[in-house]
């Protein structure tokens, strides 16, 4: 039986923290646990612990230990004029709230989006636009707070990805440095900055990950 381990760490200036994770296959369905570092200070205890069983592509079910709480997650993907549209049902018992999500996939450039949260006025659309295979623009609306977010990203030579987004909202301008490798593992480096504030200091925090198949 293959087991896979995950080791994530990430740093900022006001806390760090850690996650480790273990899966294993037991047929077609994949059994996962998942501890943060709230599991270790003071002593060995259930806080940070949740496990979970996955159906990849069809649905994920997550239960948080300490806090006795049960997320659902069901995907599906149907076919509109031979479109695919990825359908996603997400229910967390504990806060008795339910996120739709579907993604129309137009063309290999191409994809509508859209989020929403059942019983609100919370809906946001989204629109993915990939040039070339290689650079992304994704403008976003929000139907119920009437704001524009935008995002773009560009994939480099060797796995690196650049991505910078702006909220219109907060004036909040966010870069990220990312690399996803299966050899060394990936990390993310990120810094933010308000541009509403007087004394615009960026935020920076990194984040890394170790695979490791046992």
């Amino acid at each position: 039986m293959t087991m896979n381990a995950s080791f994530k760490g990430k740093f900022d200036v006001d806390k760090s923290g850690g996650t480790a994770s273990l899966a294993f296959n037991a047929g077609n369905v994949k059994l996962r646990a998942t501890m943060t570092d709230a599991a270790l200070v003071a002593g060995p205890s259930l806080n940070g612990l949740s496990l979970a069983v996955e159906k990849p592509g069809f649905f994920i079910i997550d239960y948080n230990v300490p806090k006795k709480d049960v997320r659902f997650q069901f995907m599906n993907t149907i076919r509109i004029a031979e479109k695919p549209l990825n359908l996603t049902y997400i229910h967390m018992r504990g806060d008795n709230r339910t996120i739709v999500d579907g993604s129309l996939v137009v063309d290999p450039a191409n994809k509508l989006s859209a989020n929403y949260t059942v019983g609100t006025k919370n809906c946001k659309l989204k629109y993915t636009y990939v040039h070339g295979g290689m650079a992304t623009f994704e403008p976003c609306y929000d139907l119920s707070k009437n704001i524009w977010d935008f995002a773009v990203s560009r994939k480099l030579y060797g796995g690196d990805n650049l991505k910078a987004t702006y909220q219109t909202s907060s004036k909040m301008l966010g870069l990220e440095w990312s690399r996803n490798s299966k050899t060394t593992g990936s990390f993310k480096v990120c810094a933010s900055m308000n541009l509403a504030e007087e004394l615009k200091t960026p935020k920076l925090t990194a984040e890394t990950t170790w695979n490791l198949e046992i």
